[in-house]
């Protein structure tokens, strides 16, 4: 199976009942073979009529602080949720639907084998990292499980929320830049 494949069989997904009210299932976006991958909670309004993830303003500064490090979404890397489908009023995914999603996110990682994964907010690192992560105190450590770099960063529309928070973020992506520097050894050749 490919990358291809998996998205063909998630955009018929009806594991869960988000599938009764999204416009678009929310693949994700992004190369084949990256060694670093994004990965926020769940799509948008914007996200859901778009099918892409992180479209609107959030997306938007999150393309911005990307291109900052070299990062593009359609050269370089990936860009995934926990969730596919958008919950209503954007509310946080519930558990019983981030575990009816997770088997695409974990197929997603082992056909792209990424070096390095981005939590994108609470939810993800809570999901991804550990199950008591507080992004607002641990944002920018970096954990290894299975040869894997792991780390989080607020979520780009908190930082809309709270723009004082920008530079605190900026500083993750500079790490970021730097970890790739160290493990990957395609991303800024591509």
């Amino acid at each position: 199976m490919d990358l291809d494949q998996l998205r063909a069989g998630c955009l018929g997904c009806q594991k869960c009942g988000l599938c009764a009210t999204r416009t678009n299932v929310v693949f994700g976006t992004g190369v084949a073979d990256a060694e670093v991958m994004f990965i926020g909670e769940g799509p948008g309004q914007q996200e859901d009529e778009q099918g892409l993830p992180f479209v609107g303003r959030s997306g938007q500064l999150l393309d911005r602080y990307l291109e900052a490090i070299g990062l593009f979404r359609d050269k370089n890397i990936f860009i995934g949720n926990i969730v596919k489908c958008r919950p209503p009023q954007n509310r946080d995914p519930l558990p019983e639907e981030r575990q009816a999603c997770l088997p695409w996110l974990r197929e997603q990682f082992r056909l792209i084998q990424p070096k390095i994964v981005v939590c994108l907010g609470r939810i993800a690192a809570q999901q991804i990292i550990r199950p008591d992560f507080s992004v607002t105190k641990e944002h920018g450590q970096w954990t290894q499980k299975g040869g894997v770099w792991f780390t989080a960063t607020l979520h780009p529309a908190a930082l809309l929320r709270n723009p004082r928070q920008k530079p605190d973020a900026f500083e993750d992506y500079v790490a970021i830049r730097q970890k790739i520097h160290e493990v990957c050894t395609h991303t800024y050749t591509v």
